[in-house]
C-alpha cells in the first residue's frame, strides 16, 4: 500500500519542492495535453443516486455514507427576511463591535465614516458607500486588529432647514423656532437611515455614533476654527443663492447657460491725452464693451482694456482703431446713470478671445472686478439684495425687479432708450449654478468669513504625496481641485448651524474674537449645546476677562451684537479628525463627489493645524445608477429602494433578496467606476449566492457525524490529493487576503468562484465521491477527505463573511468543530498553515492532472469509470512523480485511479504489446526541469473487463451483482 511509503515519498516530494519554483514549475506540459479540468462523472456520483427499493443497489442503500445535513439548499420570501434576523440576534450582530472594541490586539484600523447627509431617506448611494466600508472593517476585525469605525451624520444646512420648514419658510420663526425644526427634521432622517444601516448588517455601536449637531463635536470644531481664524479674511463677493453664500465646490457649470449678451457704448467724457491730439477725431467718441449678464451695467465702476491690442473706438460717424496703451487716462459717461463717469483702466484678466477687447467693470459682482476695484480703490456698489433683486440704490425703475429675469429686460430697454444698446444676441456659455437648486446663481458682495487656501495649498499638496489614492487615477482630480480653490467662503447666513463666534460693535462695526473668547464658547458649547449662543445674554458667552478689556477700552458690552452667520457645512464635517479621531486614519472611503468636498476640506483643516493630513489612504468609489447607465431620478422611474431590495415590492414581481444579495451586489461590482443595479444585477447575485450555498451544503452533508477536534488526520497521514487540496486552500487564502486588502472584494469573489467552479467542483469534489460514500466510515481514507473538507468548510465561511455575515454565521451553525453558542466573526480569519505548502506535492498531482486530461479528451462524451487505464512513462523523475500516487504496477484502488476516475490504472515504463486495436491512444511530452530534457508519456485506454458493483457502481467487481471485494468486505462487517 502506498501509505507504507508515505514518510520517504514524502521526503522526495520536499526536495521537489525545495528545488521547484512558482514562476516555473517542475512540469511543463506539452501542446499536445490540454490544461483544463474536465468535468466527468464520478463513481461517487453514480452511487449518490437513489436506488429503486427491492433493486439489486437498493439492497445495499443503508451502507452507502450519503451526505446529510439541515442546512436549506435554499431560501427564499419571508424565510429569508425571517433567518436573516435572526441570525443577527443570535449571532450578536449589535454587540460585534463593542466586543471587538474591548478585546486586546497588537494594531488597529481606522475608518473614519464620512457623514451622510441628513435629510431624506435611506438610498442605494448610501448602501453602496457604507456596505463597502463594513467589508473592510469586518474583514480586518477577523484578522485580529481591533477595529475604530464610529458613524456620524451631517446635520446641519440649508436643504436641511429647507425641508423641514416646507412651504412655512423663514418668515416670522425666531432663529430658534428655525433650529428647532430642522433639529426634529435630521432626527427624524438619521433615525431612518440608522435603522436601514442596521438591516444591511453593518458593524457599529449605533448607540455612540455622532452629529455634527451635538455639543461635544460643535467644540471641537470651534477648536479648529479658533487655530484657523487669523488666515480668515471679510467682505469679498460671493455667489449668493438662496439667500445664503455658496463654496466653490457647491457650484455646478452649466455649459449650456443662455444668456442675453449686448455690445453697448459708453461716451468718452475726457479723451485719453494720447487721443486727444489725434487729427479727425471728433467729440462724440464711445468706447464699445460686451457683457452677457446686462444686469450689472448700473453697477458699473469702470471699463477695463488690455495694453498688447487694438481695439475700436467708436464715433458718430466712423470706428477709429486705437492701441489700448493709448487708452491711458481716459474717462467715460455711465450710460444709464446721469453724471456719473467712471474711469478706463487697464487689467490683465481682460483678453481678445470674446467681445469687444473692452469690459465692462462691475466690482460688486465678479471676483476679477473686484479685483480691480481693491488695486485701483474704487467704490463696491451692491443694489442687489438676498433675494437676487435690485434696491432702491439701483433707481426706482429697476427696484425690486429681478435682476436675472425683469430686470435684464429693463436695464436693455434704458440702454435702448438712451442710444448705448447697439446689439443683442443670444450667448450659450458656461455659468455657475447652485448645486442643490441648479438654478443659475447671482454674484454679490456680502460681509463673508473666507479662508485664504492659498497660504494652504503647497503644504497640504505635500501631503497628499504621502496618501495612498485608490484608484490613484483619483489623485489628478483632487490637485486640480485644491489649484481651483482660491478662497474658501465659511461663513453661512442662515440659522441651522454652528454659528461663528464673533461679536460686532454696533457702531463701528469692528469684530470681536480672539482665542479667549473663541475657547471660552467651545466650552459652553460642549456643554449646552450652540443654541446656547442665541439662549444666553452676551456676558455670559464672553469671559471674564475679554469683558474686562471691552468696557474699559470699547464701552459697555452691550454694545455688541453676536453675529448672525453660520459656518458652512463642509467646514462643519471637514473638522470631523478633530471631534472623532484620536490620530491618523488608515482609510476615508466616500463617492467620487468628495474629491471637491469633504476629501479636500478634511485635508485643508488638518493641515492648517496639525500640518498632516488626516488619512493614510483615500478610496475614490462611483456612484449607484440604474442598468442603463442613467443617473437614478423619480422622474425617469428608475430609483431602485434598498428597502425594496431586501424585503421586496408590492408588486409580487418585485421579489424580497434579503441584505446578504444587496452587499454582494456591492461587493461584486467595479466600485471604482459607475455601479449599476436593477433587476439583472440583483438576479445575478441572487443566483451566485444560492450555487455558493449549493457547494457549502455539500460540504456540510459530507461532515455529518464528523468532529475535527478529535477526528482530524495530520496532513503528513493524508491521501496525497487532500494534501494537496491543503496546498490548492492555503494559495486561495492568501489570494482573497489579498483582494480584500486592496478593497477590491470583487477580486475576492472572482478567487472565490474560481476556486469552488475549478477546484472544487470540477475536480476535487468529483473524485473523491466513491472515497466519501464507499469507504468505511471511520477509514483513513475517508477522515483523511473530511479533514480536508471541513478546512475548506471552515476556510470558504471564512473569506465570504465579511461579505455575506448572514450566510457565514448560518453555514458556521451548521458546521463541525466548535460548541454551541460561538460565532464566526469572534472566531478569527482564515487558519491556513505553512505545513500545507507542498510545491513539489502540487507537480506531482499536476503532472497526473495532465494525463488525465490527455486521458478524458480521447474519450469524449464515454464515462471514464468503464475504462482501464495504462501510463507508460519513461524512467526518470515523471515516472516518480506518478509512483508517488501508484506504487503497485496495476491498482484499483491507488490514488492515481482515484484521480484518474477509471477502473483501473496500469502504471508502467512501456505499453504492452498486446494492446486491442482500437484502443484510444494519446501521446505527450514533460519537459523535466530539474533534468534539463523531455520525457515522453503515452496512455492507452481498454474498456475494463470487470463488473459493476451494485453498491459503489465502481467496475471493480469480478462479475454482475456480485460486490466488488472493498465493498464485500464493508458489507460482511457491517452485518
Amino acid at each position: 500500500m502506498l501509505l507504507c511509503r508515505v514518510s520517504a515519498v514524502s521526503q522526495t516530494l520536499t526536495r521537489w519542492g525545495r528545488r521547484s519554483h512558482r514562476g516555473g514549475g517542475l512540469l511543463h506540459r506539452a501542446l499536445s495535453f490540454s490544461s483544463s479540468r474536465c468535468h466527468v462523472v464520478s463513481p461517487g456520483e453514480v452511487s449518490a443516486k437513489p436506488a429503486e427499493a427491492g433493486s439489486a443497489p437498493g439492497l445495499y442503500r443503508d451502507t452507502v455514507l450519503l451526505p446529510r445535513s439541515e442546512f436549506p439548499m435554499r431560501l427564499t420570501g419571508q424565510k429569508l427576511l425571517d433567518r436573516e434576523l435572526q441570525i443577527q440576534q443570535e449571532c450578536g450582530f449589535a454587540d460585534l463591535y463593542s466586543w471587538q472594541r474591548e478585546r486586546k490586539a497588537k494594531k488597529e484600523f481606522c475608518l473614519h465614516d464620512g457623514p451622510p447627509y441628513a435629510n431624506g431617506d435611506p438610498h442605494v448611494g448610501h448602501a453602496l458607500n457604507k456596505i463597502l466600508k463594513d467589508i473592510r472593517n469586518r474583514f480586518e476585525m477577523l484578522r485580529g486588529r481591533q477595529v475604530h469605525y464610529i458613524p456620524g451624520w451631517d446635520c446641519h444646512g440649508l436643504p436641511i432647514e429647507l425641508k423641514a420648514l416646507g412651504e412655512l419658510g423663514t418668515s416670522g420663526l425666531s432663529p430658534m423656532q428655525i433650529r428647532q425644526k430642522a433639529r426634529q427634521f435630521a432626527e427624524g432622517a438619521i433615525a431612518r437611515q440608522k435603522a436601514a444601516f442596521q438591516r444591511w448588517g453593518l458593524m457599529a455601536d449605533w448607540d455612540q455614533c455622532y452629529y455634527t449637531y451635538d455639543g461635544a463635536y460643535e467644540a471641537a470644531q470651534l477648536k479648529v476654527f479658533q487655530e484657523m481664524h487669523a488666515s480668515v479674511v471679510r467682505f469679498d463677493p460671493v455667489s449668493v443663492p438662496c439667500r445664503t453664500a455658496l463654496a466653490e465646490a457647491e457650484l455646478e457649470y452649466n455649459p449650456e447657460h443662455v444668456s442675453r449678451a449686448i455690445y453697448a457704448t459708453f461716451p468718452l467724457s475726457t479723451l485719453p491725452p494720447e487721443m486727444a491730439s489725434e487729427a479727425g477725431l471728433e467729440s462724440g467718441v464711445s468706447v464699445l464693451v460686451w457683457t452677457t449678464q446686462p444686469w450689472t451695467i448700473p453697477a458699473n465702476q469702470a471699463v477695463c482694456y488690455i495694453y498688447t491690442a487694438a481695439i475700436s473706438l467708436h464715433t458718430r460717424l466712423r470706428a477709429v482703431v486705437f492701441n489700448c496703451s493709448q487708452l491711458e487716462g481716459g474717462i467715460c459717461k455711465h450710460p444709464t446713470i446721469p453724471d456719473k463717469e467712471v474711469p478706463l483702466l487697464p487689467a490683465n484678466h481682460v483678453t481678445m478671445a470674446k467681445g469687444t477687447g473692452l469690459v465692462h467693470t462691475a466690482p460688486a459682482h465678479g471676483m476679477e472686478d473686484y479685483s480691480v476695484a481693491s488695486q485701483f480703490k474704487l467704490p463696491v456698489e451692491c443694489m442687489v439684495d438676498e433675494d437676487g433683486k435690485f434696491t432702491d440704490l439701483a433707481g426706482p425703475e429697476l427696484q425690486h425687479l429681478c435682476v436675472m429675469t425683469e430686470g435684464t429686460d429693463k436695464v436693455i430697454s434704458m440702454l435702448a432708450e438712451c442710444g448705448a444698446l447697439l446689439k443683442e444676441e443670444q450667448c450659450v456659455h458656461s455659468y455657475p449654478y447652485d448645486w442643490r437648486t441648479k438654478q443659475p446663481v447671482v454674484i454679490r458682495p456680502s460681509k463673508q468669513w473666507f479662508i485664504n487656501t492659498a497660504s494652504l495649498k503647497d503644504k497640504a499638496k505635500e501631503a497628499l504625496q504621502k496618501v495612498r489614492v485608490l484608484p490613484e487615477s483619483a489623485r489628478g482630480s483632487l490637485l486640480t481641485m485644491l489649484d481651483r480653490r482660491t478662497y474658501w467662503c465659511i461663513s453661512r447666513q442662515r440659522s441651522w448651524g454652528v454659528p461663528i463666534p464673533v461679536f460686532y460693535h454696533r457702531e463701528t462695526g469692528e469684530a470681536l474674537i480672539n482665542k479667549h473668547t473663541v475657547s471660552h464658547l467651545a466650552e459652553l458649547f460642549k456643554e449646552k449645546g450652540s443654541d446656547c449662543w442665541w439662549e444666553l445674554p452676551i456676558e455670559t458667552l464672553l469671559p471674564d476677562q475679554v469683558l474686562k478689556n471691552v468696557s474699559s477700552k470699547a464701552g459697555p458690552v452691550t454694545d455688541y451684537v453676536r453675529g448672525e452667520d453660520v459656518l458652512d457645512i463642509w467646514f462643519d464635517s471637514g473638522a470631523s479628525w478633530a471631534a472623532v479621531l484620536e490620530g491618523t486614519a488608515d482609510a476615508y472611503v466616500e463617492g467620487k463627489d468628495q474629491i471637491g468636498g469633504w476629501f479636500q476640506s478634511s485635508l485643508l483643516t488638518s493641515v492648517a493645524v496639525r500640518n498632516k493630513a488626516p488619512y493614510k489612504s483615500l478610496v475614490v468609489h462611483g456612484f449607484a445608477v440604474s442598468e442603463k447607465g442613467e443617473k437614478m431620478s423619480k422622474s425617469l422611474g428608475n430609483v431602485v429602494d434598498p428597502d425594496v431590495v431586501i424585503n421586496g415590492g408590492k408588486d409580487p414581481s418585485v421579489p424580497a433578496y434579503g441584505a446578504d444579495v444587496l452587499r454582494w451586489w456591492v461587493a461584486e461590482s467595479n466600485v471604482f467606476s459607475e455601479v449599476q443595479i436593477g433587476p439583472t444585477a440583483l438576479n445575478s447575485a441572487r443566483d451566485s449566492i444560492g450555487k455558493l450555498r449549493n457547494t457549502l451544503k455539500f460540504l456540510l452533508g459530507n461532515l455529518q457525524g464528523f468532529d475535527p477536534r478529535v477526528q482530524a488526520v495530520d496532513p503528513k497521514e493524508m491521501h496525497y490529493i487532500d494534501q494537496y487540496m491543503l496546498h490548492q486552500l492555503r494559495e486561495y487564502s492568501i489570494k482573497v487576503t489579498d483582494a480584500y486588502s486592496e478593497f477590491d472584494a470583487g477580486r475576492a469573489i472572482r478567487v472565490l468562484q474560481a476556486f469552488i467552479t475549478r477546484d472544487l467542483s470540477s475536480f476535487y469534489f468529483s473524485i473523491i465521491k466513491d472515497r466519501l460514500y464507499c469507504d468505511p466510515e471511520d477509514s483513513l481514507g475517508r477522515r483523511s477527505c473530511q479533514t480536508v473538507l471541513e478546512e475548506i468548510l471552515d476556510g470558504v465561511t471564512r473569506s465570504i463573511a465579511p461579505i455575506l455575515p448572514h450566510l457565514a454565521e448560518e453555514v458556521y451553525l451548521h458546521a463541525p468543530g466548535h460548541d454551541g453558542g460561538e460565532t464566526l466573526f469572534k472566531s478569527g480569519w482564515i487558519k491556513s498553515s505553512s505545513v500545507w505548502r507542498r510545491p513539489g506535492l502540487e507537480e506531482a498531482v499536476e503532472g497526473a492532472c495532465a494525463i488525465r486530461d490527455s486521458f478524458l479528451s480521447s474519450i469524449p462524451g464515454k464515462n471514464a469509470a468503464q475504462y482501464d487505464l495504462t501510463i507508460a512513462i519513461e524512467p526518470g523523475l515523471l515516472f516518480e512523480l506518478m509512483e508517488s500516487l501508484q506504487e503497485e504496477a496495476t491498482s484499483t484502488s491507488s490514488q492515481l485511479a482515484e484521480l484518474m476516475t477509471v477502473a483501473r490504472v496500469n502504471l508502467a515504463s512501456g505499453l504492452p504489446r498486446d494492446l486491442p486495436p482500437d484502443a484510444p491512444l494519446s501521446h505527450g511530452t514533460f519537459l523535466i526541469n530539474l533534468e534539463g530534457e523531455e520525457r515522453l508519456s503515452h496512455i492507452a485506454a481498454v474498456p475494463t473487463s470487470a463488473a459493476r458493483c451494485p453498491r459503489c457502481r465502481r467496475y471493480t467487481a469480478d462479475s454482475a451483482d456480485c460486490l466488488c471485494p472493498r465493498c464485500q468486505t464493508i458489507v460482511s462487517q457491517a452485518h
